[in-house]
């Protein structure tokens, strides 16, 4: 046998060694949030998959981990499981953002290890079914005449995500941000109870939160933010883009990991979402819950990440959330 020919052959075998080096044992999925919500839905949708594709060799256990918005999750991550191999996070730009403000204590986006993102869902603007706001117009007309009068609640801390979403409307129809009255859950299932229980009068939320109880027609939804209208069930409903408020918000749906997770860890479950999400089954599950075809995974993902948190830092600086 040729030395080069022999060499090729030791190269390819430790390269397969190494994709086989590590197996994880009991895998656990924390939702950094309550059942119902958007992290809880990532973790289980994906856990069920990966299981029944047979890329983990056991089903993965979910813990609801609540509390400052992501952030309880996170600090425990770093400072108590920051080398668990078997581990994930259900992530989204929610967590971003919350880093980019700080919101995290002392820690950062460097603390952890940036997975991949599997999906994309897309802001809504959801009311009660038999709220009196039939239409965006309607909504935005009480809101400008007295914004004290109409209290939003979203599955994130003051400052989050949801909050986000409502303060870059209330800027785009001339309302002072200060003034939206914004009421703060763990988890969007919580702040749809809310909504349902008439507490609060509108839900920022995202499409694949309220697709159960929009299709059941107990919420309306006046507007979606994305750019271009949402297939089924929501095609019927316009952009807030097209109703005049020049307003997106894209969430990605992924995960990261502990820093200090092994490399042969970190790519088993890496090359463990690209096949989930090059499958047919994820497709339908996409589809099935209003989730765009969004995925990244290793290094580009992580450069993601950085600019997305530098940016969230600029946004929040200029609506006055951050000094």
């Amino acid at each position: 046998m040729k030395r080069n020919t022999w060499l090729v052959l030791v190269i390819s075998a430790w390269i397969s060694s190494l994709a086989f080096a590590f197996t994880p044992k009991n895998p656990e999925c924390i939702a950094p949030a309550g059942a119902g919500g958007g992290w809880d839905f990532t973790c289980r949708s994906v856990g069920q998959l990966l299981f029944e594709l047979k890329l983990v060799p056991q089903q993965i256990k979910v813990t609801n981990m609540t509390g400052g918005g992501g952030g309880v999750a996170f600090a425990h991550v770093v400072a108590q499981r920051n080398e668990d191999a078997n581990l994930i996070i259900a992530a989204s730009p929610a967590t971003t953002l919350r880093l980019a403000q700080g919101q995290f204590s002392r820690f950062s986006e460097n603390d952890v290890r940036w997975l991949g993102a599997v999906a994309a869902d897309f802001g809504v603007i959801a009311v009660k079914a038999d709220s009196p706001y039939k239409t965006l117009g309607d909504l935005m007309a009480a809101w400008k005449a007295d914004p004290s009068k109409i209290a939003v609640g979203g599955g994130s801390a003051v400052g989050g995500q949801d909050h986000m979403k409502v303060l870059l409307l209330a800027k785009a129809a001339g309302i002072d941000p200060r003034q939206v009255k914004y009421v703060p859950f763990d988890g969007g299932g919580q702040a749809i109870t809310s909504l349902l229980g008439g507490f609060i009068q509108v839900f920022p939320g995202d499409a694949s939160e309220v697709r159960a109880q929009f299709e059941a027609g107990t919420v309306r939804v006046l507007a979606v933010l994305a750019s271009k209208r949402l297939p089924a069930p929501y095609a019927s409903i316009s952009t807030a883009k097209e109703l005049g408020y020049n307003v997106e918000w894209i969430v990605w749906r992924g995960f990261y990991v502990p820093k200090g997770m092994p490399i042969e860890a970190y790519e088993y479950w890496s090359n463990a979402l690209k096949k989930l999400g090059q499958s047919s089954q994820w497709a339908k599950i996409r589809q099935d819950n209003s989730l765009g075809e969004f995925f990244m995974a290793g290094a580009p993902f992580q450069v993601f990440i950085a600019r997305q948190v530098s940016a969230f830092r600029n946004l929040s600086k200029e609506l006055g959330l951050i000094k």
